[in-house]
C-alpha cells in the first residue's frame, strides 16, 4: 500500500521523521527498500530507489529533528516530540538508483558505485 511522505534531502541522503511503530516502520521491517518519485513536470518524473534504515545514532536523530524543525513548510514542520523520545524514529534513505525519465526524450540513470 502506498504512503505519501516528503523526505528532506541533505546531499545524497534522505531523511524521514516518523514514529517507530508507524505503518512505514512496520513495512521497513519486512522490506528495507523504498521508491520515491518527484513529478514537478509530468513528462519528466524523477525516480529514486533507496535502501532504508533506521537512524538510531542520537547525533543523526538530532540532526534530522533539527532539519525538519528548521526547514520551512511544506517539507519541514514542528516536531511534536523531542529527539530523545523512544517513539521518535528517523528513516535514512540511501539511494542506489536514480532515474530522470523524459517522455519522448533521453532518460538518464545513475547507479551507486558497487561496494568494494
Amino acid at each position: 500500500k502506498a504512503r505519501l511522505l516528503h523526505p528532506i534531502w541533505d546531499g545524497s541522503t534522505g531523511w524521514v521523521a516518523t514514529f517507530r511503530d508507524s505503518p512505514k516502520g512496520k513495512h521497513i521491517a519486512h522490506n528495507p527498500y523504498m521508491a520515491v518519485t518527484y513529478a514537478k513536470e509530468h513528462a519528466k518524473p524523477l525516480y529514486i530507489d533507496c535502501k532504508v534504515e533506521w537512524a538510531d545514532d542520537m547525533a543523526q536523530k538530532e540532526f534530522a529533528w533539527k532539519l525538519f524543525n528548521d526547514t520551512p513548510p511544506p517539507l519541514g514542520y514542528p516536531m511534536d516530540v523531542p529527539p530523545t523520545d523512544p517513539t521518535f524514529g528517523v528513516l535514512k534513505l540511501i539511494p542506489w538508483r536514480i532515474e530522470l525519465y523524459a517522455l519522448g526524450g533521453e532518460t538518464s540513470v545513475w547507479h551507486a558505485p558497487a561496494a568494494g
